[in-house]
């Protein structure tokens, strides 16, 4: 992409060059620092990495392999100040998500009132008519959520979209702060930041609450549903599995017994509570969905329905991540919470409408188009760093399906430095942090995951484009 403009804000230093508020001690500390150590330090990080086999999967290329995430040394900072305002609109969000989707699945009062149009779900693929009139137990929708952040000023931090599906990363969050706290252990009792490494007892604790009718009078048995070792985000089902002391199953593992999903062991079937699937939808039981799956378990949205598991996040949740759903968001969660949101949506062109098509077509060169169902980057256009053939491609495909994409401007985001060979150097950062919610509440884990473009003008943060990541530091007061 294009090299940022001047005005990109700068999340480490002011015009001056001064350190802003938060990155002081870290900054004297930096200074300290002989840059041959901090070299060492870089190489030591991935071998680190390497033996932890901290990588993910790159598919639909020549080279798809498994590749090791980039992982930068310089944390990104929040004060607790920020964080205490991001928060609020976090979790004002995400009680809108769950409201909202359990709106949808029974009387559709947000459709009813006009304040969202009935087309968004009528043609949906991610609308689940499997789960109209039904309440997952407890209540709860999304029991784990992403929301990615971007900031754009001081205190612009917008909402670039929700992962309300199955959102992932939770795993590097917890290894950069692992390995940061291993390479410089001093400099954590120099400045004081929120602990993270209790997510996977955090999360243990959420899944177990929501358990269905069926686990009443024991523990909760809680497993993690993966699609096998060949799947991008593997690392992070067994890593999560492991912290969680919750088995790892995959579906050839499960079965139906006497209403109740059982897992395999060396003791027989065992019945599962709650199973925390990194399965999509389509693939979850071959006899509600697609029926060639071999991921899932025949029969489990039967046994679901009756009450005798907890699946999260519940499956249809994924309309939430519709990108043309998320341009409401701001009617969504004034409608829910009777609040205006304190967290913004980037301005968005729905290409359904067809002068916001007009437009768009209009101004290609000067938006990113994005598909209403994409994620890591794919299927999308920067128009900004396109070219004219590019353009020209694009625009045929926005028109012979204007309701499949959404378009917005390219933003200035903001940046923290890496540290390259040279020395630091800015780059592009956003935000995802992870929501764990249960009866009991919501819990928002501090900080999150950075994700950094590490190439110079990048955009584009994702892994599988070439992004990497950085240890994100809530600050105590």
């Amino acid at each position: 992409m294009k090299v940022p403009p001047p005005s990109c804000y700068d999340e480490m230093h002011d015009a001056s060059g001064a350190p802003r508020a938060g990155y002081e001690d870290y900054c004297g500390w930096l200074a300290e620092q002989p840059a041959e150590l901090l070299r060492r330090k870089g190489t030591e990080a991935e071998a680190f990495f390497r033996r932890t086999g901290i990588t993910f999967n790159v598919y639909g290329s020549e080279d798809a392999e498994e590749r090791l995430i980039p992982f930068d040394m310089v944390p990104r900072i929040i004060t607790a100040h920020q964080w205490r305002r991001l928060s609020r609109g976090i979790d004002q969000r995400v009680r809108a998500l769950n409201a909202f989707l359990h709106d949808l699945y029974h009387r559709e009062e947000i459709v009813r009132a006009g304040r969202l149009p009935a087309r968004l779900l009528e043609t949906n693929a991610a609308f689940l008519p499997q789960m109209v009139g039904f309440s997952p137990p407890g209540g709860v929708y999304t029991h784990i959520v992403g929301i990615d952040l971007v900031r754009t000023g001081e205190d612009d931090f917008m909402v670039l979209e929700d992962n309300a599906r199955t959102p992932s990363g939770v795993s590097y969050m917890l290894e950069n702060r692992e390995t940061m706290m291993a390479m410089f252990p001093e400099l954590f009792t120099r400045v004081r930041v929120r602990e993270v490494s209790d997510y996977p007892r955090r999360l243990a604790r959420s899944l177990a609450a929501c358990a269905p009718p069926a686990a009443h009078g024991h523990k909760p048995v809680v497993a993690v549903l993966t699609p096998g070792t060949y799947n991008s985000a593997y690392f992070e089902h067994a890593f999560l599995a492991d912290q969680m002391g919750a088995e790892l199953v995959e579906g050839s593992d499960l079965r139906v017994e006497k209403g109740r999903i059982a897992m395999r062991t060396t003791r027989g079937y065992q019945p599962i509570d709650v199973l925390y699937r990194r399965v999509d939808d389509d693939y979850l039981d071959p006899l509600t969905f697609k029926g060639e799956s071999a991921l899932g378990v025949s029969g489990i949205m039967d046994v679901y329905r009756a009450g005798g598991i907890t699946i999260a996040n519940a499956p249809g949740t994924g309309i939430a991540d519709d990108k043309a759903i998320y341009s409401f968001m701001p009617e969504i969660v004034e409608f829910y919470t009777g609040e205006k949101p304190i967290l913004q949506n980037v301005p968005t062109w729905r290409c359904s409408e067809p002068e916001a098509l007009k437009y768009v077509l209009a101004h290609l060169a000067e938006l990113v188009v994005k598909e209403v169902h994409g994620s890591g980057g794919y299927g999308m256009l920067i128009g900004p760093t396109s070219s004219r053939k590019e353009l020209a491609a694009f625009e045929i495909k926005l028109r012979a399906r204007p309701d499949n994409y959404i378009a917005q401007p390219t933003l200035a985001l903001s940046t923290v430095p890496i540290l390259a060979r040279a020395g630091l150097a800015p780059r592009h950062v956003d935000l995802r942090p992870f929501v764990l919610v249960s009866p009991g509440g919501i819990d928002i884990t501090p900080g999150g995951l950075t994700r950094v473009a590490l190439k110079k003008g990048s955009l584009v943060v994702n892994s599988s484009q070439g992004g990497g990541t950085k240890d994100s530091w809530v600050l105590d007061d």
